[in-house]
This record gives structure tokens, sequence and C-alpha cells, in this order.
């Protein structure tokens, strides 16, 4: 695995999330204006480096435009938040994700053009550190003994094709709890898609490019199933 994340703002949320994807094995450069939260995690991640993000020659000096993804974690702050994410943009970092502390900062954010916003209230740390790892996972549970429930969405050599011949038990050892299927209704002459559950999915069940997955297994083996069927 060679993936590098750089978390910036490492407060409560960013620590979880910096400490959680090195724990994947993955490169992560630590990033804060304060020495004491820099010290705090520079034991636990690849780099750690304590400077100013609303300044983009700092972030250019540490090649931030080259990790897989940027996660702008800081809480405190929103200007600060929104000049350190205009930076990474104007730097062309591949894959930002940036922090919301309520509905009107997320409505800012995505203005601003970043389609992924974040929300500590719903997403935890160790979830947001799963999300970039696998950007198919929407949602997950994490159970004893490395088993979880993941929400995933459909992988496109799944799409179109049956359960029984996709064989998610006998090829991956994973059970399928249930298929969400997008479905569009009119309510009040307005169309909205909203996620269904196929109640009864059988083996001759095709799976649609739209569709996500419920699925219960050991999590290296639910990213092995992601990961041969991309």
């Amino acid at each position: 695995m060679n993936n590098s994340f750089a978390v910036i703002g490492l407060g409560r949320f960013g620590k979880t999330v910096a400490i959680n994807l090195a724990n994947q094995g993955v490169e992560v450069l630590a990033i804060d204006s304060k020495e004491e939260r820099v010290d705090d995690v520079k034991n636990d991640v690849a780099f750690a480096v304590a400077l100013d993000a609303t300044d983009i020659n700092a972030l250019k000096s540490q090649n931030v435009k080259d990790m897989d993804a940027v996660v702008v974690a800081i809480g405190a702050n929103f200007e600060n938040l929104l000049l350190s994410t205009a930076n990474l943009m104007e730097l062309g970092s591949k894959r930002i994700l940036a922090r919301a502390m309520n509905h009107t900062q997320r409505k800012i954010l995505h203005r601003l053009g970043i389609e992924e916003v974040i929300s500590p209230e719903i997403e935890t740390g160790t979830f947001v550190a799963e999300r970039l790892l696998n950007p198919h996972i929407v949602n997950f549970f994490p159970l004893p003994d490395g088993y979880q429930i993941a929400e995933v969405n459909v992988p496109k050599n799944a799409a179109e094709r049956t359960l029984k011949d996709i064989g998610l038990e006998k090829k991956y050892k994973l059970q399928l709890v249930t298929i969400l299927r997008q479905k569009t209704k009119l309510i009040n002459e307005i169309e909205e898609t909203k996620k269904e559950l196929i109640e009864h999915p059988d083996r001759d069940t095709i799976l649609l490019s739209s569709d996500a997955l419920v699925l219960m297994g050991k999590a290296r083996d639910i990213k092995r199933f992601m990961q041969i069927n991309r």
C-alpha cells in the first residue's frame, strides 16, 4: 500500500484521523500551527510539521499537492479552514476533504467546490480514515475480532451481474445483509431519489451500478472484494 495522506488541524478529530490512517500502514503528514499538537502525534505518523496552512508557500514546501488526499480538519477558525482549503485547490491537490461544523459551513464549502465535506458530529475520525483508504465505503460499523458491517457502493466489475455469479459468500466469505437501491419518486411535483431496501434479494438478483451493498464480514475480506472488482 503506497497511499499518502495529509491531515491539517490536529485537534481531537484530526488527530484521530491521522493516527487511524497511520495504523493502516500508510504515509501520513500531520500539520498544525501549534507545536504542542504536532509534538503529540509525531511518534505516531510518518511526518509531523508545525506550519500555518493559510500560507500557500508553507504548504507548497511540504509537497502537499502530491498527496493522494488532504483532510482539512481545522475546527476552531472557519476562516483559516477556508483559506487553507483554497490554497490546496490552487496548488492542485488531487482530493480534498474539509470539515464543516454546521449546515452554513457545509453550504459554503460546497459552493467553493468541495464535494467531500465531513462533519465530526456525524462521521467519526475512524470512519473518515476508512473512507480515505476505500472511497467506495459509504458507512461502516466495526465489530469485534476484525469484523465489520459496511455499506459499500457496488464496484464497477460487480455491476450488471447476479449475486450467484459474484459469489459473495463462497469467494469472499462475506454475508449480504441487504441491498439498497435508488428509487425516484414524485413528491409534491418534485422528483426525489431515495435509497430503498430490497427485502429479499436472491441468487438471481442483478446488481445495478447505483446500488449499495450492506455486507458483514472481516474488514480485510470486504476490502479484497472491493479491490478485485473495482
